[in-house]
C-alpha cells in the first residue's frame, strides 16, 4: 500500500498543474463536508495542500510549484477584495462608523499584543508567530503579506508562516461561532432589550421613502405649474405622475399646470410628504393607474457614458419628459437629488411618458448583459498600477519601506473602487465576476503556500508541539472577550451591532452568520460591511509590521 501510494505521488508530481487541481478539487470537496451547520468551505484548500506537501516530502518526491501560481493568485485575490471593498472602505470614515472601526482597531491591537507577548516569552519564530496571528483572526490576506514580508529577509523560511496559519486557523473559525453563540450569557446581556433598543435607534436614525397620492385643493397654487411651485425645492420630495380630474395622465414636466381636483403622486420622506401636503392638498385614497401614457420603471446605470455625471447634467426632463423618483444603490433606496452623481450598477426609477421609455432605456443603458460581463482590461491596467505603487521605496529611518505587492495592489484597488470611472474606464467588477476572480486567486494562493509548508510541518510540531495549537486559541478569545467588554460597557454599542463588529474585525464569516441567528434585524451585517474591509487593511499592515519589527531592534 505505502509502495503504491509513493508511486501515485511520483505520477501526479510530473505536472505541476495537476497537482494543482487535485488540491483544489480535493479540498473544495473536503470543504463542502458540514457538521452541525460547519464548514471550512474554500479554507480546506490549504489543509489538503498541507497533508499533500507533507506525503511527498515523506515518501521523498521532490516537487515545488511555480512561483507565478502563487503570485497571480494572490493578486487577483487581494485586487479583487479591494474593488468590492472600496466604497465601504471610505465612506466608514464618513459615517458613526468611526465607533466601530477604533473597535477593530483595538481587536486587532490586543491580537497583535498577545502575539509578540508569547513570541517573547517562549521564544517563538516571528514567521510562525505571524501566522498564528492570522490563522486566529482567519485573514488570509494578512498571510499573504506575512509571506511576502518574510520573504525578503534573509533567515526567515516565508513558509513558516502558512503553518502557523494552519495550526490556529481552525479553532479561529469555531472559537468565533462559539464565542458568539454564549457571548450574550457570558455578559448576561438581555437579547429581548438589545432588540428593542435597536429598534428604536433605526426607527429614529433611518428614514425611509414612501410614496402617497395628494389632491390639488390648495387654492393658492390653481392654475401654477410645477416649475413655478418649485415642489422639489420646497418640499424635498419628487413628482413621478400626475392626473387629471377627468382621468387623463401626464408627465410631471415643470411646464405641467395644476388644476383643482387634479391628483399628483410624490415619493420622499414622512416630512416631505408633510410639506407637499401644505403645498398641494390633503392626501387622497384615489389611485392613480401605472398605464396609460405614462410609464414608470426600473432601469440600469451600464452606459458607461454617464457614469460620474450629476442627474441634472442628463437633462432628461428636457430631453426624454423625464424625471428620477428613486435611485437604488447596494439595495438601499435613496432620494434623488440634482446634484446626485450617478454610479455603474445603480437602478434608477425613472416615470417618463411612454413614447420616451426607448430612449430613457439607451440612455441608462439598462443593459443586465453587460452588467454581468468582465472586461479584463479595467482589471490589467489596475493591477498593473497596484504592482508600480508597492514597488516605490520610501526612506524610513536607514531602511527603505515599501507597500510591496500586497500592499500596493490593494490600496490601489480600493482607491479605484472608489473613484469608480477614469476617463471611459469603469473599475467595478460586476459581483459575479469578482466573486469568481477571487475565490480563484484565493485557490492558486493557498495550493502553493500550503505545499510548501507541509513539508517540513513535521519539524515544526517537534520544536513546538501542541503550544502551538493552545497559542492560537488565546490569540483568538482575548482579543473578542476584551474588545466585547470595551465596546457594550465603555463604548455603549448595541450587542447585535457589537457581535457584527467582533466578526468583521475578525473577518469571521462563520461568525456573522452565528450573530444572524441571534436577531432578525439587520444590525450585525450592517456593522460587519463596516468594518471588514478596514480589517483587511489593518491586519495586512500589522503582519508586515510584526515580521519586520525584529529588524527594527
Amino acid at each position: 500500500m505505502e509502495s503504491f501510494f509513493q508511486e501515485f505521488l511520483s505520477m501526479i508530481a510530473v505536472k505541476d498543474y495537476l497537482v494543482l487541481f487535485l488540491v483544489i478539487a480535493l479540498g473544495m470537496a473536503a470543504g463542502n463536508i458540514t457538521i452541525k451547520g460547519f464548514s471550512f468551505d474554500v479554507s480546506a484548500v490549504i489543509f489538503v495542500a498541507i497533508f499533500l506537501g507533507w506525503a511527498l516530502n515523506a515518501c521523498g518526491v521532490p516537487f515545488s510549484m511555480p512561483p507565478i501560481v502563487e503570485n497571480i493568485g494572490l493578486i487577483l485575490f487581494i485586487y479583487t477584495i479591494g474593488i468590492q471593498s472600496g466604497p465601504s472602505f471610505f465612506e466608514a470614515f464618513r459615517r458613526e462608523g468611526k465607533r466601530l472601526i477604533s473597535l477593530t482597531i483595538i481587536i486587532i491591537a490586543l491580537a497583535a499584543i498577545a502575539t509578540l507577548c508569547v513570541e517573547y516569552i517562549m521564544g517563538i519564530d516571528p514567521v510562525i508567530s505571524v501566522g498564528l496571528l492570522n490563522g486566529a483572526l482567519t485573514s488570509t490576506p494578512g498571510l499573504a503579506a506575512a509571506i511576502e514580508a518574510a520573504s525578503a529577509v534573509d533567515g526567515y523560511n516565508a513558509a513558516d508562516a502558512s503553518i502557523g496559519y494552519g495550526i490556529a486557523y481552525p479553532f479561529g473559525v469555531i472559537g468565533v461561532v462559539i464565542f458568539i453563540k454564549i457571548a450574550h450569557k457570558m455578559f448576561r446581556i438581555n437579547l429581548s432589550k438589545e432588540e428593542e433598543n435597536y429598534r428604536q435607534t433605526i426607527t429614529s436614525s433611518v428614514i425611509p421613502l414612501v410614496g402617497q397620492n395628494f389632491i390639488v385643493s390648495n387654492a393658492n397654487i390653481y392654475g401654477k405649474t410645477l416649475g413655478q411651485l418649485r415642489v422639489r425645492f420646497m418640499t424635498k420630495a419628487n413628482v413621478s405622475r400626475v392626473l387629471r380630474s377627468d382621468g387623463t395622465l401626464v408627465v410631471p414636466s415643470p411646464d405641467v399646470v395644476l388644476y383643482e381636483g387634479d391628483v399628483i403622486r410624490a415619493v420622499g420622506t414622512p416630512d416631505a410628504m408633510e410639506r407637499v401636503e401644505m403645498l398641494i392638498g390633503s392626501t387622497t385614497s384615489i389611485e392613480i393607474p401605472k398605464s396609460g401614457q405614462i410609464e414608470v420603471r426600473w432601469y440600469l446605470i451600464t452606459n458607461k457614458a454617464i457614469v460620474g455625471k450629476s442627474i441634472i447634467e442628463l437633462n432628461m426632463m428636457e430631453t426624454y419628459r423625464a424625471t428620477v423618483v428613486r435611485i437604488r444603490r447596494s439595495g438601499v433606496d435613496i432620494t434623488p437629488h440634482p446634484s446626485t452623481r450617478l454610479r455603474y450598477g445603480d437602478k434608477v426609477l425613472v416615470s417618463s411618458s411612454r413614447g420616451n421609455v426607448k430612449g430613457v432605456s439607451d440612455l441608462m443603458g439598462d443593459s443586465m448583459k453587460q452588467l454581468t460581463s468582465t472586461s479584463f482590461l479595467p482589471i490589467s491596467l489596475g493591477i498593473i498600477l497596484g504592482v508600480v505603487v508597492g514597488m516605490i521605496s520610501i526612506p524610513l529611518g536607514s531602511m527603505d519601506f515599501s507597500l510591496g505587492l500586497t500592499g500596493g495592489v490593494l490600496l490601489t484597488s480600493l482607491l479605484l473602487s472608489y473613484k469608480g470611472k477614469t476617463g471611459p474606464i469603469i473599475w467595478a467588477i460586476p459581483s459575479l465576476s469578482n466573486s469568481l476572480l477571487r475565490q480563484l486567486g484565493l485557490l492558486m494562493f493557498l495550493t502553493p503556500v500550503g505545499l510548501r509548508a507541509g513539508s517540513n510541518i513535521v519539524q515544526v510540531f517537534q520544536m513546538y508541539g501542541i503550544e502551538l495549537f493552545i497559542i492560537g486559541a488565546f490569540i483568538t478569545l482575548i482579543p473578542m472577550v476584551i474588545a466585547t467588554a470595551i465596546g457594550y460597557y465603555v463604548m455603549k454599542i448595541n450587542f447585535f451591532t457589537l457581535m457584527g463588529a467582533i466578526t468583521g474585525g475578525m473577518t469571521s464569516t462563520p461568525g456573522l452568520s452565528s450573530a444572524e441567528s441571534l436577531t432578525e434585524n439587520g444590525a450585525p451585517q450592517v456593522a460587519y460591511a463596516t468594518v471588514y474591509p478596514f480589517a483587511l487593511v489593518v491586519i495586512i499592515i500589522m503582519s508586515q509590521l510584526i515580521v519586520l519589527l525584529p529588524s527594527f531592534l
